[in-house]
């Protein structure tokens, strides 16, 4: 690390809220829609050892301009699309979603002995991009470059990650918008990992245990939006986290359901298009 290097504070802390989406799936949820994650949405956590809370799972839906990131720790899930594409994801493997133009999915849970965990990310498109073809592809848990250090291990899910120490890796996904980056980091109680990480947008979900994240203690289930600078510093209490880095589009966004774009007017065009049967069409 250079003497320059300016440490990341938290400059936002943000609690999830318990929420249901799909067929009464169970989930905890963070969002912004006003810009203060750009180019992130939201972040949504589905955790439960009760079937109950999952088993109906997100039968087909629709979307339209973002991208999505599941990403699974415990059990699975299986996708199915328009496209397509027919794909089980199970603890560590994770799943990519680009809308673009528009797709229609299901994502099915399963289960196993310690019930569903698993994370859906949505990062926005760029206007440019928001009506370009969909893709979809999976990432396979082996394929997810790793960074192991003295009690600490960070795995790349997307983008570069890299030690103040030089050493870094890349992530298999590497068409995230916003020049998204994402890992999960696991952390042994008393262990440190020191990042370079001068992406605009940082951002830090813990979600087991608590962390040391810039010199303020974060606990489970809630998203640390970092301050400017170019190190970040993580220490533990034992914990887990998805850091989260991009780069703002800095773009109006406009939200209603599982369709985002820029402007209201867009919104009701991809409504019509999704009604009269157009919404999929090249």
């Amino acid at each position: 690390m250079s003497h320059s290097a300016t440490l990341r504070r938290v400059d936002r802390l943000q609690p999830s809220q318990p929420s249901q989406d799909g067929d009464g799936v169970q989930i905890r949820r963070i969002h912004d829609f006003g810009g203060g994650l750009d180019p992130f949405l939201m972040l949504d956590e589905l955790g439960s050892d009760r079937p109950d809370d999952y088993l109906g799972g997100f039968p087909p839906h629709p979307h339209r301009g973002m991208q999505t990131l599941t990403y699974v720790i415990h059990g699975g899930l299986t996708h199915e699309d328009h496209l397509g594409h027919s794909s089980t994801i199970r603890a560590g493997d994770a799943q990519w979603m680009h809308t673009g133009r528009g797709i229609i999915h299901s994502e099915m849970p399963l289960t196993d002995s310690q019930g569903l965990h698993g994370f859906q990310l949505w990062i926005n498109l760029a206007a440019a991009e928001k009506l370009t073809p969909a893709t979809y592809r999976n990432v396979r848990a082996g394929e997810m470059p790793r960074l192991a250090g003295a009690g600490s291990e960070l795995i790349a899910l997307g983008g570069h990650w890299r030690r103040t120490d030089g050493e870094g890796v890349e992530g298999p996904l590497d068409a995230l918008a916003g020049r998204g980056a994402v890992a999960h980091v696991r952390l042994a109680a008393g262990a440190e990992l020191a990042l370079d990480v001068d992406a605009p947008t940082l951002l830090a979900y813990v979600f087991a245990g608590e962390l040391d994240i810039g010199g303020r203690t974060v606990p489970a289930g809630h998203l640390a939006r970092l301050g400017p600078g170019s190190r970040l510093a993580l220490s533990g209490g034992a914990g887990e986290a998805l850091l989260l880095a991009g780069t703002p589009h800095g773009e109006p966004i406009a939200h209603y359901g599982p369709f985002v774009m820029n402007h209201q007017h867009e919104l009701e065009q991809a409504l019509r298009d999704y009604r009269d049967g157009t919404f999929t069409a090249d």
